[in-house]
């Protein structure tokens, strides 16, 4: 293997190179959480928590913890100046309302055509129920997946077709992975960059589906 794999703090930083000035951003539960210490502090990024907080900042340093200020994840968070709390059913109205430029979540798997499902896979000690993440993904005008590519089985995440309960169809526009970044087309797979030293060929070999360059 002449490649190496990014870490999750390089896959956080490489989706926060492509937040843009001004943008409102759900970050998922789990591993987007660590893009909001990645943001530059020149950008002006609005990061919002489903629970009812607009205006996170990046995690709080060990010992600072305000366990009173935490994200959907139950984490503790900082907040930037300007900051606001309010209520779960404003929250959701945001959500659903389209006000979300980008939301960024985790993934079991995302077909080429940009479906996903990222709630329940069946076993016993699974999530037992959706939350907010159909609202996230179907309300934002952007969802990207922020994932590793492969399970700990190294099957692909990125399939033909969803077998896990959907979350959201056709709602992802880019799937941030650890080998790879992928665009999801009506036409299929399209890379956007992957990892130095990794093959084009390689790379669809491991997902097993064509990927247009």
């Amino acid at each position: 293997m002449t490649y190496q794999k990014r870490t999750k703090d390089q896959l956080a930083a490489r989706v926060a190179q492509d937040i843009y000035e001004g943008a409102v951003v759900n970050l998922g539960i789990g591993m987007p959480t660590l893009v909001a210490n990645h943001i530059p502090a020149s950008r002006e990024v609005l990061l919002h928590s489903e629970n009812g907080i607009l205006g996170l900042g990046p995690a709080p340093a060990a010992g600072q913890e305000d366990y009173d200020l935490i994200n959907a994840g139950k984490q503790p968070v900082t907040l930037l100046k300007g900051g606001s709390f309010f209520h779960h059913a404003d929250s959701f109205a945001m959500m659903r309302g389209g006000h979300l430029d980008i939301c960024v979540l985790g993934a079991f798997q995302v077909s080429a055509m940009g479906d996903l499902a990222n709630w329940h896979t069946g076993e016993k000690d699974a999530i037992p129920a959706v939350g907010g993440a159909m609202d996230l993904a179907v309300g934002a005008k952007q969802t990207w997946v922020m994932m590793d590519l492969l399970t700990k089985k190294g099957e692909s995440k990125v399939v033909p077709r969803c077998t896990y309960p959907l979350t959201g169809i056709g709602c992802v526009k880019r799937i941030y992975s650890d080998l790879a970044t992928l665009e999801c087309t009506p036409h299929g797979l399209k890379l956007i960059d992957k990892v130095d030293g990794l093959a084009h060929s390689e790379l669809e070999k491991l997902v097993g589906l064509p990927i247009r360059n």
